[in-house]
């Protein structure tokens, strides 16, 4: 196994803050507090987490950070509600329905997994604007939604670069939350980075659980029991696109004093000072850019609607930089970005 680069200094940041109190019922816990006492917009916000919530160091995160900026620019009153596990479309529905019945326009779903409630709820409600993230399919199109979309193949290709320059032992590896198209995305750009670098690597790739169970984006214990075993196998660098269960692929990669890769937010920032020296980049998944965006439309009176994608020429997807050790990897990693922005290369997304 190879030796770390030894880190001089690292960037210190503030922490997302976390949601205050919680209490759980049907439609989900209220995340956040009332109108904000410097509001100057009559704009009402409402944010349904997906399975995580506030907290989760990832995807639920990104979106707070895009509606905690356009709160404090706009001074736009919001409410958050937190999805629960196991639950159902009918209790998802219901969170919806709660916000717009409160007069919150715009309704934010974040996670695909509100691809039926949106479309349905949004029926009920023409006149309040909904988006969701992470879903375009048909059962979330209707003229109030905007479907907040990324191209998650671009911005894994990039750290799929990265993951095979700094691999010593050529093998590197790949855990996916659920096994379902979007994450597939994932794996796809990754590989594909991976293999324009090192075409005879070896990629490991395992999913923590098949859908319809979607706890694999929610079990740190599953994730680090897939990592463990890449890292046991020979691979030095591993990537994961599985929500709250990278922590515990962060975890395997401390152990094993190897690399790890983090997705949608600066993992190196957010997981916490035990593993953050472990995490050599991120996937950075703009949700916030996305959120935030999505809410500017909003307070300026032109709300989005359809299929809004978010790719690197939209600065919707990138890599972080914040881990020193990363840098003699990035004039590689900037090169294929920018190939990907011009066409030169087209990733794939399956």
């Amino acid at each position: 196994m190879f030796k770390r680069t030894t880190l001089v200094s690292a960037l210190l940041v503030g922490a997302l803050a976390l949601a205050g109190c919680s209490s759980s019922d049907d439609t989900g816990t209220d995340a956040s507090g009332g109108e904000s006492a410097a509001a100057t917009s009559d704009v009402k916000v409402g944010l349904a987490y997906d399975i995580g919530g506030r907290g989760d160091q990832s995807f639920n995160d990104a979106a707070a950070a895009g509606l905690d900026k356009a709160k404090s620019e706009f001074g736009v009153e919001t409410r958050e509600l937190e999805a629960g596990s196991g639950e159902t479309d009918a209790q998802k529905e219901e969170r919806l329905r709660l916000l717009a019945e409160g007069g919150y326009s715009p309704v934010i779903a974040v996670g695909l997994a509100y691809a039926g409630p949106v479309g349905k709820v949004a029926a009920e409600f023409p006149d309040t604007s909904f988006a969701i993230v992470d879903d375009a399919s048909e059962a979330s199109t209707a003229p109030n939604i905007a479907n907040l979309v990324f191209a998650e193949e671009q911005g894994s290709y990039v750290v799929g670069v990265i993951a095979a320059e700094a691999s010593e032992a050529d093998h590197v590896g790949f855990v996916g939350g659920v096994n379902i198209p979007l994450i597939k995305k994932f794996e796809a750009g990754f590989v594909a980075g991976v293999e324009s670098v090192k075409p005879d690597i070896k990629v490991d790739v395992k999913y923590l659980t098949e859908p319809p169970d979607f706890s694999g984006f929610t079990d740190a214990a599953k994730g680090k029991a897939a990592a463990e075993g890449m890292y046991q196998s020979g691979a030095d660098v591993v990537y994961h696109a599985a929500g709250g269960s990278g922590g515990g692929v962060f975890q395997a990669a401390k152990t094993a004093d190897a690399w790890a890769i983090g997705v949608d937010s600066d993992q190196y920032l957010t997981a916490g000072d035990e593993v953050k020296d472990v995490i050599l980049t991120s996937m950075i998944k703009r949700v916030d850019v996305a959120v935030y965006d999505y809410i500017k439309s909003a307070v300026d009176g032109a709300p989005l609607t359809g299929v809004q994608t978010f790719d690197l020429a939209a600065d919707g997807v990138g890599y972080s930089t914040s881990n020193p050790a990363v840098e003699p990897y990035t004039a590689m990693a900037n090169e294929a970005a920018e190939a990907i922005k011009s066409g030169a290369i087209t990733v794939p997304s399956s």
